[in-house]
């Protein structure tokens, strides 16, 4: 019987018994999960030295090779930032592993990839195509820096060329042994060509063609007496003109036109052309990609381009969804099949307007890389909503109709309902699960797990899980981009998940791509799905955008927007009654302008009053231009509106909700140039406060929050890169403690100053956040290392 007992003892004590999760110390500071991307492709290329790699180059500057048969990354080379990496050229060599001999007896691979970055200097680099390592480098610093801004390359039998057009004059020829960069010859050569228009022109291979009027000019650079070549135009020019890959050719205006034949056809806007010879050993075939968008299709045909008879061999049709963009074909390769037949196995490489990467092999597309998350441009967190039983306990709540009898009563159909639930899902008979229980989009206890919505800028809208990394859903807005003066698509919170059973809603601010006016999308960010038809197209252009404070009956917060004609407009329209004594600024980039509004409601309509008009800029045209504006970030709390010091007095902080933080950057005849940075009063006009940093350039990032700025600069003068600090405070008596008016002319604040080095330039700048601001505030320093 003992036995038995202490069994029995461990059973009671196994049952007491839960799972504990924990964060071992070897945990801190590693992912949840990461996601690593190359941009949209600029160039691209199957390299030939392996069957299981794809080579493409990006417009942000990457470097890479990608896996043909999964699209995941097998090597990636992040080059320099700015103008200085843009890749001008991307060669990869189409034959097989080998050698050759240059003078001096120096021996150089041929099989290595190579690229051409920057202007002034220009880095010619060669790459290993199997591990990304860099092989050689040599640069090239152009005698004419601002000509050299419009120089292209091409690459022909080993020998790099670079063309330098003079607008109005002539070509500038010079050949380089890639490898090296010794020249092939003693002197550039100069070919004259009065024709040539900036703006007009671009290289298709050897050819150098403008579209002129109603004419396409063209010369071959490489023969020995250049001719022009004059093509009619169907219609005069009104785009710059596209090269076709592969051949001699030029695309304007929807129109292929053959350089060195006779060969025109016409495409439609989302067509795709392109040229490949390895298909047939040496037979050029045009490749031609359409799209049919009401059935969401995209097929491929294939012509032979010297006898423009059809090759049917390589046509196809395959699925194309609705949230790739416009086509383009990049690279294709082919392969006869398995049995000795005649039978072509392909490889298609596809990049669409929207940056998605896109491989179709066989008629089906094998996989897709969205590398628009290349380029994000605003993004937020929202709760995910509740689960049906949380959902009918906080109905229950809220119901405050009613006495103690109907809580009971209701309290107790809820639990038979539970049980029933139960017993039919015990059985397999219960109601089917939602779509965001399925896909497990249910808040969880402690409220951790939530979406992600992510806004690129590229027009692409994101519904991603932060614990997963999952892409749960994906909207392509082709038609919106981002606003002037580099300003990105806005994503705002109208409606969050709190509000049961009313769903949350989001919008993202844009503008149209060819009216300039604005554009709203509005949305359900758990599901993706449009609310009220989704795209709403606006009659004006938007200067200024904000959130409204109060809500309705349904809990939506409206939308304010302020036109170029000054005029307030509220979307929507039933919400304009909630604009009370509202204010508005607007800023004018080059000339350092900030104005201020005052939005009233009356008579049944939005009426805006200038209120003040600060100019930043200084004396002259054109000294300071305004690189930042920082305000504070609406959900945040004070928890601590005070100091205290050593002699156990306080020193009240300086909270005033309605200051930001202006950054002007300009030149001075002595100090080269001045960053100036203003605390300006939104609501009166005043400044609270200035200060000036001589000798000190951008890159500027900023962070403005309760009663303190933190901001990062680069000092010229020394070489390094500082961050300073400023702290307000009021003193030691606070002129309001409960409500704070920018109108009753508050005393100024004492700032306290301080900076400090940084031993590595700064590449993103943020504060932590908490929901009652009860914890530390901690700054977040994103370093251009990586770290």
């Amino acid at each position: 019987m003992k036995p038995t007992r202490n069994w029995w003892t461990l059973l009671a004590l196994a049952g007491l018994l839960q799972v504990a999760c924990g964060l071992y110390e070897d945990q801190i500071g590693k992912f949840d999960w990461r996601q690593h991307y190359v941009g949209k492709l600029a160039f691209g290329a199957f390299d030939s030295s392996s069957l299981d790699r794809i080579i493409v180059a990006t417009e942000s500057n990457v470097l890479a090779a990608i896996s043909a048969k999964s699209g995941e990354i097998l090597w990636r080379q992040v080059l320099e930032t700015g103008p200085r990496g843009d890749i001008k050229l991307l060669h990869v060599p189409s034959q097989g592993n080998g050698v050759v001999q240059q003078s001096g007896g120096r021996y150089n691979r041929a099989f290595d990839v190579i690229t051409v970055t920057g202007v002034s200097p220009a880095m010619v680099r060669g790459w290993n195509p199997n591990t990304g390592t860099l092989e050689w480098e040599w640069s090239l610093v152009p005698v004419n820096p601002d000509r050299a801004e419009s120089a292209v390359w091409f690459l022909h039998e080993g020998t790099l060329y670079q063309v330098v057009p003079v607008a109005g004059s002539h070509l500038e020829l010079t050949g380089y042994v890639a490898t090296s960069g010794l020249q092939t010859r003693a002197a550039t050569t100069r070919i004259t060509a009065a024709w040539i228009k900036e703006g007009r022109c671009t290289l298709s291979g050897s050819f150098y063609a403008c579209a002129i009027d109603e004419q396409l000019l063209a010369i071959d650079l490489l023969a020995e007496n250049p001719q022009i070549i004059v093509k009619p135009l169907e219609a005069p020019a009104s785009s710059v003109p596209k090269p076709l890959p592969g051949t001699p050719a030029i695309i304007q205006d929807n129109r292929l036109y053959s350089l060195t034949s006779d060969l025109k056809t016409q495409l439609s806007p989302e067509d795709s052309l392109l040229v490949d010879d390895s298909v047939l050993e040496g037979e050029p075939l045009l490749l031609h990609a359409t799209t049919n968008r009401p059935k969401n299709t995209l097929a491929l045909t294939a012509q032979k381009l010297r006898v423009n008879t059809p090759y049917e061999a390589l046509d196809f049709s395959a699925e194309y969804p609705e949230t790739l963009g416009a086509p383009q074909l990049v690279a294709i390769r082919c392969k006869t099949s398995a049995g000795g037949g005649k039978q072509l196995a392909c490889r298609v490489l596809i990049v669409s307007e929207d940056g998605a990467i896109t491989l179709v092999q066989q008629g089906k597309i094998k996989w897709t890389r969205e590398e628009a998350l290349a380029d994000v441009e605003t993004a937020d967190f929202l709760d995910l909503t509740l689960s049906d039983a949380e959902g009918a306990i906080e109905e229950e709540l809220n119901n405050k109709n009613g006495d103690v009898f109907g809580a009971m009563q209701r309290r107790i159909s809820n639990q038979i309902a539970h049980v029933k639930n139960l017993v039919l899902h015990v059985l397999g008979l219960g109601p089917a699960p939602s779509k965001a229980q399925r896909a497990g989009l249910v808040r969880d206890d402690f409220g951790l797990h939530k979406m992600l919505v992510v806004v690129t800028a590229s027009g692409k809208v994101f519904g991603i899980d932060n614990v997963s990394g999952k892409q749960h859903w994906v909207r392509y807005l082709p038609e919106m981009t981002g606003f002037g003066n580099d300003q990105p698509m806005k994503l705002l919170v109208q409606r969050t998940s709190r509000f049961y059973p009313l769903t949350a809603q989001c919008v993202v601010l844009g503008r149209h791509k060819v009216t300039k006016n604005g554009l709203l999308y509005q949305f359900n960010p758990i599901t993706g799905q449009p609310i009220n038809g989704g795209l709403v197209q606006l009659s004006y252009k938007i200067r200024q955008a904000s959130l409204l404070h109060e809500t309705g009956p349904d809990f939506l917060r409206g939308l304010l927007l302020l036109d170029e004609q000054n005029e307030a407009h509220a979307l929507p329209e039933s919400t304009a009654k909630f604009v009370n004594a509202f204010y508005l600024f607007s800023a004018d980039r080059e000339t350092a302008t900030i104005r201020g509004f005052l939005v009233e409601f009356s008579n049944g309509r939005l009426t805006t009053t200038p209120t003040w008009t600060v100019n930043l800029g200084g004396p002259g045209k054109g000294q300071q231009q305004i690189v930042a504006i920082e305000g504070k970030n609406p959900i945040e709390h004070v928890h601590s509106l005070g100091r205290v010091l050593a002699d156990r007095s306080v020193l009240y902080k300086y909270i005033n909700p309605n200051l930001i933080a202006v950054a002007t950057h300009g030149p001075d005849n002595i100090h080269k140039y001045i960053l100036n940075v203003h605390l300006l009063d939104v609501v009166s006009g005043s400044i609270v406060f200035s200060m000036s940093h001589k000798r000190v350039r951008p890159p500027l990032h900023m962070v403005h929050s309760e009663n303190w700025l933190v901001y990062t600069y680069y000092n010229d003068k020394v070489r390094r890169t500082e961050l300073a600090s400023l702290e307000l405070y009021e003193g030691k008596t606070q002129a309001n403690s409960t409500v704070w008016s920018s109108l009753d002319a508050p005393p100024l604040p004492l700032v306290e100053r301080q900076s400090y080095i940084l031993p590595v330039a700064v590449s993103a700048l943020k504060e932590t956040i908490t929901e009652k601001g009860i914890t530390s505030k901690h700054l977040l320093i994103g370093l251009t290392t990586g770290a």
